[in-house]
């Protein structure tokens, strides 16, 4: 649980991040990509992580 918690912290973080650098204008466009992947991992992980916490239902 803590380290889905700490994952939702860093993808709030990065989504702040991104936000930022594209109010900035001139910006690097690789860093924002970098960022957005980074994010889109962090994603793919808390997703994996919450359905190992919720068991499956058979219907």
């Amino acid at each position: 649980m803590r380290r889905l918690e700490l994952l939702r912290v860093e993808h709030r973080d990065l989504d702040s991040a991104i936000a930022a650098l594209v109010e900035a204008g001139g910006s690097d466009q690789m860093q924002i990509a970098r960022l957005k992947k980074r994010k889109l991992r962090l994603k793919d992980e808390i997703s994996a992580l919450e359905d190992q916490l919720i068991p499956d239902i058979i219907a």
